[in-house]
């Protein structure tokens, strides 16, 4: 058994907010206090348990594996390719509060109050990482098998009051894990396939759900970052790689390709299905944990908790803590920014060197190709949502180009509904309706909203603005018909 070393791995920095954000992924749920039920079931994510546990225990599966691709590398680089594999997890930490008693003893406690201070028993947890260090890809590569261990251990921390007199303590104790990793290296098509691994091998029996989970790795991932050879998007693969791809099997992990957009040298392997080259939101200011909620509307909710709420949330986690300051210290520009930002989307094309939209500040290193900022549309003072931020815009006089023939408001066509949206829009096939507005969204998309001609209630519809949506190529153009409510003949009887 090889013990877990620390590891400062070079040119990650980038890829670690990533990957922080899936370990950290449902550590704390609002409103972030012990007391909470939500707070009574955590670790959702990336959870290896215990293989000896007990029926009884609820312990997630032991296991986890990954298939990534890589291009073959050429005869000069065969010798020295290689890949780092790095398996990151979180060591739950178990936090409990001991009052003194006036014999000396030590007696367990929810909760002790400690110089006018709230100090509660919790479960915290350690960031653990394994560093393999290189896997070979060239020559007789074939396979590795490690199994590494993570040392359990106490500590305890004595608690005084503003006397200086000993009132208590905090003991945290953490359990000892093995980890069993094993990789095997294989050629498919012209390319390599690289299999990981990853097995708890805790040699305990967990009888209970707590028992499980402090045996078990947490938010558990892999960080592969290659060497003389590049990996191969399995999302989009070349059409070159694309029967190679179909065949990486993933069993309770997925590959994607992190780093600055358009690298191949790296790759996360996630418990949570990502798109390649994941980033943090550029407006967010720091992690919430609470399995991806929208940061502007739990922001919100936090500054609503009551002071008595916030200081549980405080006592509750170091990390609970900083949410709660951080909210706390925000500025209304601040709260504005979490509300995102209207852009372009038709904007400048990718230019080398220029700057991404990731977290860092710092320049593309030369060479790296990387999004150019788009630039946001002027909306004049006008809110993003207002239809007055964007005057090219018009609705109500706006056509689009179906068969030939522009339709807009107040033309006539017949519904084809197939792309199956709503289950509802199978009602309307065949029916004719009539055209209320011709709307763009920000990615380009055209959108027509309609009325039912048919539909006793469609004055009612038109106006309070309920209508039915449906794209130009799920529509017939009809021309006028007689009888219908926007005819020439019915508006010339109205006009009479």
């Amino acid at each position: 058994m090889t013990p877990v070393t620390p590891a400062t791995p070079v040119g990650l920095d980038h890829v670690r907010t990533i990957a922080d954000a899936v370990l950290y992924e449902g550590y704390l749920l609002y409103p972030y206090r012990a007391s909470s039920h939500k707070n009574q079931s955590r670790w959702q994510f990336g959870v290896l348990g215990p293989p000896g546990a007990a029926p009884g225990s609820f312990a997630e599966e032991p296991g986890m594996a990954m298939q990534a691709l890589l291009a073959d590398p050429d005869e000069a680089s065969a010798a020295t390719a290689e890949v780092t594999v790095r398996l990151r997890f979180l060591q739950l930490q178990v936090r409990e509060v001991q009052r003194r008693e006036e014999d000396g003893s030590h007696t367990a406690v929810g909760e002790l109050t400690v110089a006018g201070v709230s100090v509660l028993s919790w479960d915290e947890a350690v960031e653990c990482e394994v560093d393999l260090g290189a896997v070979p890809l060239g020559g007789q590569a074939g396979s590795t098998d490690e199994l590494r261990t993570v040392p359990g251990g106490e500590e305890t921390e004595p608690l005084t009051d503003e006397h200086g007199r000993a009132v208590g303590r905090v003991v945290r104790r953490r359990e000892p894990l093995a980890a069993r990793i094993r990789t095997r290296t294989e050629r498919d098509d012209g390319y390599l396939r690289l299999s990981v691994s990853v097995d708890n091998e805790h040699t305990g029996t967990a009888t209970d759900k707590d028992a499980a989970i402090r045996a078990s790795l947490i938010g558990t991932h892999l960080l592969l970052q290659a060497h003389g050879a590049d990996f191969v998007s399995l999302r989009e693969p070349p059409e070159a790689a694309a029967r190679a791809a179909a065949r990486c099997e993933q069993r309770r992990c997925w590959p994607v390709l992190a780093g600055a957009k358009g690298s191949r040298d790296t790759v996360l392997g996630a418990p949570i299905i990502l798109y390649d080259h994941p980033e943090i939101a550029e407006q967010s200011p720091g992690a919430l944990f609470d399995s991806t909620e929208i940061d502007e509307i739990l922001t919100l909710r936090v500054m609503t908790m009551t002071e008595q709420e916030k200081t549980e949330a405080r006592a509750t986690d170091p990390r609970a803590r900083e949410i709660i300051d951080r909210c706390d210290a925000m500025s209304a520009g601040d709260l504005q920014q979490l509300h995102g930002l209207l852009r372009d989307p038709h904007g400048p094309a990718p230019v080398p060197g220029a700057a991404g939209t990731a977290p860092a500040a710092a320049a593309a290193p030369p060479g790296d190709l990387r999004d150019a900022e788009p630039a946001a549309f002027d909306t004049g003072g006008a809110p993003w949502w207002d239809p007055a931020a964007d005057a090219a815009v018009s609705p109500g006089s706006d056509a689009v180009v179906i068969d030939g023939v522009a339709v807009a408001k107040g033309s006539l066509v017949r519904v084809h509904p197939s792309r199956r949206a709503d289950a509802q829009d199978l009602f309307f096939a065949g029916q004719v309706a009539r055209v209320t507005a011709v709307l763009s969204d920000v990615d380009g998309g055209v959108h027509v909203a309609l009325v039912l001609v048919d539909d006793p209630a469609a004055d009612m519809h038109d106006w309070y603005g309920r209508y039915f949506y449906f794209a130009p190529d799920e529509l017939e153009p009809l021309p006028d018909i007689p009888g219908t409510p926007d005819s020439p003949e019915h508006r010339k009887e109205n006009l009479s």
